[in-house]
């Protein structure tokens, strides 16, 4: 989540909790706790303030305390907004859940959406959308597309690539923001906002479905190809990145609050959904925290 400062309202809270993250940021997470501790005396349901704290109790090393909170702000914020079930199962205080709290990922993304490509493109040398358009037109050379659905959209970023190949071109997002982002571009044919694991989009009407970077907010994709896979047309592509991890299991909750999947898994779940994979590429998609992170770039048919 993004450390954006929200008011609590109380002026005496807000200047203690700015201090607090003062001195979080020169290292010192310990008295950084204690002032947000006596900012939350004075505003004790002040959601983005526990959220916060739990931060820094994390950071300090105090993870019962830590995780004490997340569940202080669950009571508090059971839609979870800011990602305290995610933050207690990373933590190995509760059971990783299959999908990421809806709540979260759009609250994530609406606070990202006015510094999303200049994070991602300038500072994080992101790959995926340049990655993905090549290994679908290595795929598919010279092919014309009826109709693409780009699913979890954000600001836009793949539409330039397929612009000039597809008729009609829509794009998916669970952010308000990203998808007025992506409406000032003028490349999609249509913006709608939903979620891809309630997906409601006429059957077999896509030739193209792209998802960039998305499945790492879904987490147990079975639903989502489900819905995508009912989406796709005949001889249709499905074009999509994952994080990838060297570790045992299929499907792992990182501390990012990100889920990787393993080549295994995406192989496995294709099979089950009557998917074809053409190409299943490991590429480092972008960096992390100085070293670059790896995924899977993969285009499916039907098989």
């Amino acid at each position: 989540m993004a450390r954006a400062f929200l008011s609590s309202g109380d002026l005496i809270a807000d200047r203690r909790a700015s201090y607090a993250d003062m001195l979080f940021e020169s290292g010192d997470h310990v008295a950084a706790a204690d002032l947000m501790r006596q900012a939350l005396d004075i505003v004790p349901a002040w959601t983005a303030g526990l959220y916060r704290l739990g931060e820094m109790e994390e950071a300090a090393g105090d993870e019962d305390a830590a995780a004490e909170t997340w569940r202080r702000l669950l009571e508090l914020d059971p839609d979870d907004r800011f990602g305290a079930t995610l933050k207690l199962a990373a933590s190995g205080y509760a059971v990783v859940p299959d999908n990421p709290p809806t709540a979260y990922v759009e609250t994530l993304f609406d606070a990202y959406a006015p510094t999303f490509e200049a994070a991602l493109l300038e500072k994080l040398h992101y790959r995926v959308p340049e990655l993905l358009a090549k290994a679908i037109k290595a795929a598919a050379p010279g092919r014309h597309y009826q109709s693409m659905l780009d699913i979890g959209c954000g600001t836009g970023l793949m539409g330039d690539y397929f612009r000039a190949d597809v008729n009609h071109m829509a794009g998916m997002d669970l952010s308000e923001a990203m998808l007025q982002k992506a409406e000032e571009k003028h490349v999609y044919d249509r913006l709608f906002k939903g979620d891809v694991n309630e997906l409601h989009y006429p059957a077999g009407s896509a030739d193209l479905i792209i998802a960039a970077d998305v499945f790492v907010y879904v987490g147990d994709l079975d639903r989502a190809f489900a819905r995508l896979v009912e989406v796709l047309g005949p001889d249709g592509l499905f074009a999509f990145s994952v994080e990838t991890h060297a570790e045992d299991g299929e499907l792992i909750l990182q501390s990012s609050l990100r889920y990787t999947h393993s080549e295994e898994y995406v192989r496995r779940l294709l099979a089950e959904h009557g998917l074809a994979p053409v190409t299943i590429g490991r590429e480092a998609i972008r960096f992390d925290r100085g070293e670059p992170l790896q995924g899977l770039i993969t285009v499916a048919r039907r098989a």
